[in-house]
């Protein structure tokens, strides 16, 4: 394991330990967030993080680089990004979802300038997101609690232990030179960062209580990714039984 996901990995276990640490007095008055006042302080310490650092560097990425340039960058993430999710796809038995990613990834590479260019979005090959956290969903893995991950923001404890397996699986940690490594974790980050500026600043000014909003939206969201977008009518957070 390189350098970069053992650094994650460590910074998600001192997480994890804190979050466990407190798990055992802490009482909240939504069951699928038992573990609310220490993720209400790792979300309050995530906010200061981005309102610091990495929100000023996400409004200089924007300033700077034309809208044609940052639709590049996001083009060409993306389509590293649908290596995995091919990966994933094919794990979760997913027949036509993983040719179709294929497709897209070989269309874009040679095509699309090295996936600058999303030529195969134009051409009606749909972009499907997959990760590990879906799969482990997909074979009946059940979310467990709501967790907020110290710098990575909203998960479950599900998603949580398949995040470091989600970092290997990412085509830039096979990269050898590990400054390439990190300038496109970072380029990443900021790119991500700069398409929820406005989303964001709506969220704090319109909710009531930006944090539960935040949670709310991830679990339905992941409940609609672990489903395909169609989710069972009544649905149990808890997931103490099998998601398929």
């Amino acid at each position: 394991m390189n350098t970069l996901a053992r650094r994650l990995c460590l910074l998600l276990g001192l997480g994890m330990l804190l979050l466990l640490q407190a798990c055992a007095t802490v009482k909240s008055a939504d069951a699928r967030d038992p573990w609310e006042p220490m993720n209400r302080s790792i979300y309050q310490f995530n906010d200061a993080v981005d309102t610091i650092a990495i929100k000023p560097a996400a409004q200089l990425y924007v300033k700077v680089l034309p809208s044609m340039v940052r639709t590049g960058v996001s083009n060409f993430l993306g389509n590293l990004g649908d290596v995995w999710s091919m990966a994933n796809s094919a794990m979760q038995l997913k027949g036509q979802a993983t040719v179709e990613t294929f497709m897209r990834i070989n269309i874009n590479t040679f095509i699309g300038l090295a996936g600058f260019l999303d030529v195969a979005s134009e051409m009606g090959i749909e972009k499907r997101r997959e990760d590990f956290g879906q799969t482990l969903g997909h074979w009946g893995v059940a979310s467990g609690p709501y967790l907020v991950l110290p710098l990575f923001g909203p998960s479950t404890l599900r998603d949580a232990v398949a995040f470091p397996v989600d970092m290997q699986g990412n085509v830039t940690q096979r990269l050898n030179d590990e400054a390439t490594r990190y300038s496109l974790l970072a380029v990443r980050l900021v790119d991500t960062r700069s398409g929820l500026l406005k989303t964001v600043d709506v969220i704090k000014a319109a909710s009531l209580d930006p944090y539960s909003f935040v949670r709310d939206a991830y679990l339905q969201k992941r409940q609609n990714d672990i489903y395909d977008g169609n989710p069972p009518s009544r649905f149990d957070y808890s997931e103490t039984t099998s998601s398929r």
